[in-house]
């Protein structure tokens, strides 16, 4: 019972969406560099080429591209489809894809809520149930497969921003987990979120330009998140390390939920 075995990834079959940027592309370092064999999707095909190009130059694992755009149902089923000629089995999923959108209470359109619940949201639960049958393959009952979701400390506490449904949906992706890690645990496949704090991303970039000082001074850590703290929350829930946790939410916000403020 040692490091190299309890957190050993080497070989594994991964997928990840949204893996050609910000938090996406961390947790796809984190697989490649430890020896995983890494399915990197996103609607930007020459993103996800352009990742698999500087992933592969590091060694160890192999980064691959299947682009799709989630937004369309038989997008997934066009990934699920080749990842199922390629592989004959998926032992983590890491779903990561995901979008915001921001305006005043007063104007915000009631089309922001169907793009952002069904890429946040519908999707996660349409490509997770697509992909069952090749968890299923990779699983046993001492090494189950893993699903990781990638929610948000906003879907855990009412935001600062005015982005309403971007934290309804995290919300609703972190009890979807749970749902999923009763149901699919039963078939060996554990269902995890991580409720991510602020990291560097596209998404997070206007936010930490403008508040970055006074986002930090909040968190009690000092800092937003770096690549090897959700590479490593990643690797640890798809190894042997995190085999028996399943259903659980773990924030990885660097303490802004317990936070006090006067």
């Amino acid at each position: 019972m040692d490091v190299s075995t309890l957190f050993d990834v080497k070989d594994k079959v991964v997928l990840v969406t949204g893996g050609a940027k910000g938090i996406g592309r961390m947790i796809s370092e984190g697989f490649v560099a430890n020896g995983a064999r890494v399915y990197i999707s996103s609607r930007d095909a020459k993103a996800c080429d352009q990742a698999c190009e500087e992933l592969n130059a590091l060694g160890k694992g192999k980064a691959y591209a299947i682009p799709a755009n989630f937004y369309r149902e038989e997008d997934c089923k066009r990934l699920a489809e080749e990842l199922g000629k390629r592989e004959d089995k998926l032992h983590i999923l890491v779903n990561n894809s995901g979008s915001n959108w921001g305006a005043p209470y007063d104007q915000y359109p009631d089309s922001a809520w169907t793009r952002v619940l069904t890429l946040n949201l519908h999707r996660v639960f349409t490509l997770t149930q697509l992909l069952t049958p090749l968890l299923e393959k990779g699983a046993s009952p001492s090494s189950p497969s893993r699903i990781i979701n990638i929610g948000s400390v906003d879907g855990l506490r009412v935001p600062a921003l005015e982005t309403f449904a971007y934290s309804a949906s995290k919300a609703g992706l972190h009890h979807l987990s749970r749902v999923l890690a009763n149901h699919l645990g039963r078939r060996n496949i554990t269902s995890n979120t991580l409720a991510c704090g602020p990291f560097e991303s596209k998404m997070m970039a206007a936010t930490l330009k403008k508040y970055k000082s006074h986002i930090e001074g909040n968190i009690p850590l000092g800092r937003i998140g770096t690549p090897e703290d959700v590479a490593g929350a990643c690797l640890f829930l798809a190894s042997r390390a995190g085999a028996y946790v399943n259903g659980a939410t773990i924030a990885l916000d660097g303490g802004s939920l317990v936070s006090a403020k006067l």
